[in-house]
């Protein structure tokens, strides 16, 4: 770690909410919280190699509340959500679910959600990390949209790892052996409502419960999960990074932001150009697509010794000692036994095999250009 950044401890406090599964992360251990949308995110709860091993091996449980839910209804929700996503609308069917963008006039992403269509005019967005809700409300009342737009009372936890549908199974039964994925199912248990989808931030297989009215049954639903997933080894985790970058799994506020459009961060599959209707930010990417971009986020492996942590701060890929471009994640990968990482370097830099060198916590490194995902055989899922 750099000598900068010393250990610290997380005050709680209203201003940062905690989550309805809050209690159980705390009576699993976590050991260290982030913040990710306004809520207190656990990052890990025992040594995250094990934890890294156990969504490959076996099957984890992760409270991700800070995916907040946008609901948009109403006589206008289709051709207003239309406009707002850069896929086609028409291509997501009822109980069906996506990976897009929302961007701004210029084409630069405000959001990279997933939209579920629950209804015909039933539409959530799952969104990362910033406050797309105070766009979406912007853009319906600046277009005067018959829209209702509001947050719901749902938290996503995920069940992610090879071992998760037979757990999910064993607990809502075998109608979740033949879910596609990135397509969604309304359930019931035990008076609980919820939402499953065939989706995950890791790499692996797996499904996010969507509990609504998590904050009356948040602790019900993390209880029942944690006590069905002892046979099949479930352990309460963070994120793993490690497996996120493997997946070559973009994450937003660190490798995309405001200034980035789709086509440099690698999101150009989530962009439908030809579809019939308008949506913002259509023809500044339009002109992108025709003109080229001048700079990419690439997949890259440096160093020669095994790096602790994450990097704390974006790393300056250099040359000539100065700054050309920014490692935004790096971290050690154990079944590569590399150093990996994603740098937002220049387009003629871009090239695999292409060498860099990078400031690595103060100290040069060298770093190669690879492609993505990193390592054979290990892809994410996407639709």
């Amino acid at each position: 770690m750099d000598d900068k950044f010393r250990p610290a401890s997380m005050f709680f406090f209203p201003r940062v909410s905690v989550s309805p599964y809050f209690e159980g992360t705390q009576a699993a251990g976590a050991k260290a919280y982030s913040v990710y949308n306004h809520y207190f995110h656990p990052h890990y709860y025992r040594d995250p190699l094990e934890e890294y091993w156990a969504h490959i091996n076996d099957v984890v449980m992760t409270d991700v509340t800070g995916e907040r839910q946008i609901r948009i209804k109403g006589s206008d929700a289709f051709a207003f959500t239309d406009y707002l996503i850069t896929r086609d609308l028409k291509k997501i069917e009822v109980s069906q679910c996506k990976y897009l963008c929302l961007c701004d006039n210029d084409g630069c992403i405000i959001n990279d959600p997933i939209v579920a269509r629950i209804e015909e005019n039933e539409f959530w967005i799952s969104i990362s990390d910033s406050d797309a809700l105070l766009w979406v409300k912007g853009v319906a009342h600046q277009s005067k949209w018959s829209v209702e737009i509001d947050e719901l009372d749902v938290a996503p936890l995920q069940i992610q790892g090879p071992k998760s549908l037979p757990l999910m199974v064993s607990v809502f039964g075998s109608e979740l052996d033949d879910l596609p994925y990135y397509h969604t199912k309304s359930t019931t248990l035990a008076d609980m409502e919820m939402i499953i989808t065939r989706t995950g931030f890791t790499g692996e297989k797996g499904f996010e419960i969507y509990l609504q009215n998590s904050r009356r049954d948040g602790m019900k639903l993390w209880n029942t999960m944690l006590e069905a997933g002892r046979p099949f080894d479930l352990l309460p985790t963070g994120s793993a990074l490690p497996r996120r970058l493997e997946a070559g799994i973009r994450n937003f506020r660190q490798d995309i932001t405001h200034d980035d459009n789709p086509y440099e961060v690698g999101l150009g599959f989530a962009v439908d150009l030809e579809k019939e209707s308008d949506f913002i930010g259509k023809r500044a990417l339009e002109q992108v697509k025709q003109v080229g971009i001048k700079r990419k986020l690439v997949g890259i492996e440096f160093g020669e010794e095994p790096m602790q942590g994450t990097n704390e701060e974006w790393w300056p890929v250099l040359e000539n000692s100065e700054p050309i471009g920014k490692v935004t994640t790096a971290a050690y990968s154990p079944r590569l036994d590399k150093n990996i990482g994603f740098a937002m370097v220049p387009i003629e830099k871009t090239s695999i095999g292409t060498k860099l060198v990078i400031l690595q916590r103060g100290v040069e490194s060298n770093a190669i250009v690879v492609e993505q995902p990193f390592g054979k055989n290990l892809n994410k899922q996407r639709a």
